[in-house]
């Protein structure tokens, strides 16, 4: 059943008590990027998520969604997954770098990526990777930072599938590395594509925007009743001079115009692990019970910051 706009914008959100729940593996000093798939989705009637650390895209699993076991690593030089599942096909969309070239990203190196997929009836055995989308317009490149197109976020529209996406760079100075700075919407009949892009952005950083002065980081857009909502976590520069990212709440009509649904964020930094930036976010909902898994950063440079994920827990009012 899907939930109104207005029943989305209305959801009330609590702080999970025992956040945050996933910590990053290993040596990397993040884990990033979560996407959700619920049990009445998942073949095995667990809690799935897949997000990624520097290694490569990991896959988590849970009986509560809360405590996840030791996660496996998927993929290697791959980053920002979304999972969707189409009639007991599970498809994993990512983005797809050149090999290692994570690990040297803060240097001044030029980026090259492009969104894969690969399908699963089982979550365990894995397709190869198809390439849905690759850098092909003006705006997907930057000239000092390289071509992107990353954030994937697939949405059944009809007859067709709408791949939302982040395009193109855009340096935070106090952090020292890079965030996707448009939003963008590709089409196609088939789930594996070919999809083709739209000529022009969605959504663009505005000077005026106090929550997306900078980037538009990225969207998971969520089907309603009456049209869609999207989740963003827009790049600013706040009025203390020091980058940030929130969670805002979007709505649409059409999927393509887009306007603010709430007046403030979902949810912005605070302190602890969450001081610096709180980044991308999936939605869930499961036994009446709605959830937001997000990422967050506990201080600004890339020598200094970590990011753990966390869960806000909500009821529909």
């Amino acid at each position: 059943m899907l939930l109104a706009r207005t029943q989305m914008a209305g959801i009330s959100w609590r702080f999970y008590e025992h956040n945050p729940v996933i910590a990053p593996p290993g040596l990397s000093p993040v884990i990033a990027d979560p996407t959700v798939l619920t049990p009445e989705k998942a073949p095995d009637g667990r809690w799935h998520l897949f997000a990624h650390a520097l290694p490569g895209v990991y896959h988590y699993v849970s009986d509560d969604g809360l405590s996840w076991e030791k996660p496996r690593l998927l993929f290697r030089h791959a980053m920002r997954p979304f999972i969707f599942c189409d009639n007991g096909v599970y498809v994993l969309l990512y983005e797809r770098y050149r090999a290692f070239h994570i690990y040297l990203s803060m240097l001044p190196m030029r980026w090259r990526s492009r969104i894969e997929a690969r399908t699963s009836r089982d979550l365990v055995t894995w397709s190869k990777p198809v390439t849905l989308l690759s850098p092909s317009l003006a705006w997907h490149s930057d000239p000092r930072y390289g071509d992107s197109v990353s954030n994937p976020c697939l949405v059944k529209s009809g007859s067709e599938h709408h791949l939302y996406y982040s395009a193109s760079l855009v340096r935070v100075e106090d952090c020292g590395f890079n965030e996707p700075l448009h939003i963008g919407l590709a089409r196609a009949k088939c789930i594996m594509g070919p999809y083709a892009p739209d000529p022009s952005p969605l959504m663009s950083p505005d000077p005026r925007d106090p929550w997306c002065n900078l980037g538009c980081g990225s969207v998971k857009v969520i089907p309603c009743s009456d049209g869609l909502v999207a989740f963003r976590n827009g790049i600013y520069i706040g009025r203390d001079g020091r980058s940030g990212s929130a969670i805002c709440l979007l709505e649409s009509g059409d999927g393509t115009s887009w306007k603010y649904a709430l007046p403030g964020p979902v949810l912005a930094p605070s302190e602890g692990w969450m001081r610096s930036h709180i980044y991308a976010c999936d939605f869930a909902a499961s036994g009446g019970e709605a959830r937001l898994y997000f990422n967050a950063r506990n201080d600004w440079h890339w020598t200094k910051g970590k990011e753990h994920i966390g869960v806000l827990v909500g009821r529909v009012l």
